[in-house]
């Protein structure tokens, strides 16, 4: 698989991360979770060039993290292992949970350093220099190699990176959701940090596997999505149709189609889309092979135009920066 470089600290990782919320936690039910294949998805996905892991102590909580350290026993120096701390029990990015965190996730992952080691959301109550200071003290006694911090702005990055470089930002990114371009990714290219897409694929709706929060088994976290809701089902169907003609004339699935563009929006940006599953692991790689003309770039480019409702309900919106 292709390689890019997160940030100018120098974090080398495939093009293509997994993302592994869905093996223990909010996607579909609980007792269609497999341990055995999750892991059988992550040691192909090892097999296949994909080097980030992406897993946070709030997925589960905590089993999500146990579960990796399961899956990269005997396997770690083929893996950056990236994890997130502050939203486990409430939003917490005091110092004192910075370092407890990253002990805990220590501890369940069954690794020596945390590879890439994030923020989870900025805490409202915490200047964002007393928990990157916090996070740094971990990189200077060596359980922690690179820094990121998830959905933050402009201003709390610039922050940041004055108190220590921060390598990668992660926010949801895709064709249906595009907040970050007016302002957040002209920032963190001119500081030099390289950007982690959560959610390529809509959380799955993109893929076109279902059509509104009928469609979603019960107990799925995603009915809490306003934008799955009903009276925005109309107009976002019309995103997917137009990611299924551009998929129809390559010969490709939605899926290939909606990684390609992200894939296409710049050497820096490494998205990591979640499944528990090796087929739909196998599809999403062979989004690398992808290429999309300019043509096809812009048509799909105007398809954000067409989507309607929020990313989250108001009280988790306000842990967004844009």
């Amino acid at each position: 698989m292709e390689k890019r470089t997160l940030g100018t600290q120098g974090l080398v990782v495939g093009a293509i991360g997994l993302g592994c919320m869905s093996m223990s936690d909010d996607y579909g039910r609980p007792e269609d979770r497999d341990e055995t294949e999750s892991i059988a998805t992550i040691h192909r996905a090892l097999e296949r060039g994909v080097t980030l892991l992406d897993t946070a102590e709030a997925y589960g909580p905590y089993t999500n993290e146990e579960l990796i350290g399961r899956a990269i026993r005997g396997r770690r120096e083929q893996v950056v292992v990236a994890t997130k701390f502050g939203l486990a029990n409430g939003v917490d990015g005091s110092p004192a949970n910075a370092k407890r965190a990253a002990e805990a996730s220590l501890r369940r992952l069954g690794v020596e350093v945390i590879d890439l080691y994030y923020l989870h959301r900025k805490d409202p109550q915490v200047p964002i220099e007393e928990s990157v200071g916090a996070m740094k003290e971990l990189v200077e006694a060596g359980k922690v190699r690179f820094l990121g911090l998830s959905e933050v702005g402009p201003e709390t990055l610039r922050r940041a990176h004055k108190v220590h470089p921060i390598s990668v930002l992660q926010s949801e990114y895709s064709l249906w959701e595009r907040g970050m371009e007016k302002e957040i990714l002209p920032t963190i290219r001119a500081l030099g940090i390289g950007f982690v897409p959560f959610s390529p694929l809509g959380r799955g709706y993109l893929t076109g596997a279902f059509k509104s929060i009928k469609d979603l088994p019960e107990g799925d976290w995603r009915i809490n999505i306003p934008r799955f809701n009903e009276e925005f089902a109309e107009a976002n169907a019309r995103v997917v149709a137009g990611v299924k003609t551009v998929a129809e004339r390559m010969g490709a699935a939605p899926a290939q189609v909606a990684l390609a563009w992200v894939l296409a929006q710049g050497p820096d940006i490494v998205p990591i889309p979640g499944t528990k599953r090796r087929k739909y692991l196998d599809q999403n790689l062979d989004a690398i092979k992808l290429l999309l003309s300019a043509d096809d770039l812009a048509e799909l480019g105007t398809l954000a135009d067409l989507v309607s409702g929020d990313r989250y309900l108001p009280w988790m919106m306000k842990l967004v920066e844009r």
